[in-house]
């Protein structure tokens, strides 16, 4: 299966794209065909970087500045992508962070910071393109889509994360905002599905794989026994948002090495 030019015509817009999982997601999806709306809330020299890099191998992109949890920054970054590109048809829900804390010390601010950008800011962003998704319809020979909305998650939608709340709450909420879009929206031609990370190489969780100490005990909760890269996530994310993919809707795929095999138990049979 060839994905080369597979997303040609299409306005894909991806969510915290200036580092990490988003950056690696807007270059694939760039390099696949797609004009790629780079968002960003408080990095626009990093995210003209990403801009430059996809434009320097002929492709093109845009940066676009929103705070994801703000209902009129979402507005504004719908309508200037419209009027750039005239439309969208692919949203990527991926700006996401972490505030972490034990759970009897955790702060209100820490849990609305992390509930706020990871899920209401993926109910704004999937309202506004599913609009424009439900006004355009299917275009012949763009899609077989109306449109397609792409929630990042996490194993920790089902595994338990001490220590982390408010990031783990958030998570098990996108797969049920993930799959209850999917069943309603289902009937317009638009498909939703999820994509839950393990250990990804990424700023976010630098501490986790930046020394070899830290490495070697990640590994032993990842039986393939290697962490993840900002590229495995990328090229799944523009299989699931292309046409070879259009009978997937209301699933979340993990790719997570096998984490979610709980390898702690493979002796304990």
């Amino acid at each position: 299966m060839d994905l080369l030019r597979s997303l040609n015509g299409q306005i894909a817009l991806v969510t915290g794209a200036d580092s990490g999982i988003g950056k690696g997601v807007a270059i694939a999806m760039a390099h696949a065909g797609a004009k790629v709306v780079i968002n960003h809330v408080d990095a626009h020299e990093v995210a003209q970087q990403t801009v430059d890099e996809i434009k320097a191998n002929g492709d093109e992109a845009y940066a676009i500045h929103a705070d994801v949890s703000n209902e009129e920054d979402v507005q504004a970054m719908f309508a200037e992508t419209y009027a750039r590109y005239g439309t969208v048809d692919i949203l990527v829900n991926n700006a996401g962070l972490q505030r972490d804390s034990k759970f009897v010390d955790m702060t209100l601010e820490q849990w609305n910071t992390v509930i706020n950008i990871n899920l209401t800011g993926q109910f704004l962003c999937s309202r506004e393109a599913t609009k424009e998704f439900i006004r355009r319809g299917v275009v012949e020979g763009r899609s077989k889509a109306a449109g397609k909305i792409l929630c990042m998650s996490s194993v920790h939608q089902v595994i338990p994360w001490a220590g982390h709340v408010n990031y783990a709450a958030s998570k098990g909420g996108i797969d049920m905002l993930m799959k209850s879009m999917a069943q309603e929206l289902a009937p317009h031609k638009i498909r939703v599905a999820g994509i839950c990370p393990g250990a990804i190489q990424t700023p976010i969780n630098k501490p986790a794989w930046d020394t070899p100490e830290a490495l070697s005990k990640l590994l032993t909760l990842i039986p393939y026994s290697r962490i993840g890269e900002p590229e495995d996530i990328a090229k799944l994310a523009v299989w699931l948002a292309s046409d070879e993919a259009d009978y997937i809707t209301g699933t979340s795929v993990f790719i997570d090495g096998g984490m979610t095999l709980y390898p702690g138990f493979a002796d304990n049979g």
